[in-house]
């Protein structure tokens, strides 16, 4: 099956991800390099470390708030600013779990993992946000200026940790097969800087444009890993499929 050409720069990816294959050669269970499960372990660390200061920065104004006279400018800083690296290690840690997937089989596990950024967040920020709100050294007007401040942190922070489309190790592997399955067993797909779907021909009108100065070939695990892309081209899938005579 041609896979079609194109005068566009393509860049391929090292390889990272393992599939384990059945004797037919069909993919049945996907597990993280060891390459990406190092690039996992290092973003991971660097989350936690941000966390941390996010939670220091807390603790820091827990105290300032449980001395008066309340320093309303100081809270309202070391709020903004434990919001900042709250985020940050939220996103990180997503990034990392696109590396290294848990598996859907131990919920638990899954749930904790991709939902631990809004579990930091509410550890970090509700406590300060009821003190606040029970401090008899503020006035009305400073729980009004600086409790508001806390709510919107806490719901920015806990947004920014959710994964609503958490990876799996199930989720990499059926993608894969569905490519294999259109593509005789071949795992490459291809996609932009600014896609978000991948391909499974370079030549697909949709990534041969003005626009596109280079396109990327990689695995689909890969896609994710790099780009977040979940989702197979509809033009590419018809026409993989009138290839191969799927189609009814």
């Amino acid at each position: 099956m041609g896979t079609g050409k194109t005068s566009k720069k393509i860049t391929r990816v090292e390889d990272n991800g393992t599939l384990s294959e059945s004797s037919g050669g069909k993919s049945t269970e996907f597990i993280a390099s060891d390459e990406s499960k190092a690039k996992a372990r290092n973003f991971r660390i660097i989350a936690i470390l941000s966390w941390l200061v996010a939670i220091a920065l807390e603790i820091f104004a827990i105290v300032k708030l449980r001395n008066a006279p309340v320093n309303t400018t100081l809270l309202i800083v070391l709020i903004i600013a434990a919001l900042i690296f709250a985020v940050i290690g939220s996103l990180v840690w997503k990034k990392a779990n696109r590396f290294d997937p848990a598996s859907e089989k131990d919920k638990v596990r899954f749930f904790i993992q991709n939902q631990l950024g809004v579990i930091i967040s509410i550890i970090a920020f509700l406590p300060l946000v009821i003190l606040i709100f029970t401090n008899k050294d503020l006035s009305g007007k400073q729980k009004g200026l600086v409790g508001t401040i806390a709510v919107i942190a806490l719901l920015i922070a806990g947004v920014a940790g959710v994964d609503f489309n958490p990876p799996s190790q199930e989720q990499y592997l059926e993608q894969t097969q569905q490519v294999e399955e259109l593509m005789d067993g071949v795992n490459h797909v291809y996609w932009t800087k600014s896609g978000t779907v991948y391909h499974l021909y370079p030549d697909c009108s949709y990534i041969n444009t003005d626009r596109t100065d280079e396109i990327f070939e990689g695995t689909v695990a890969q896609a994710r890993e790099l780009k977040n892309i979940t989702q197979l081209c509809s033009r590419c899938e018809q026409r993989a499929r009138e290839e191969k005579g799927l189609l009814e």
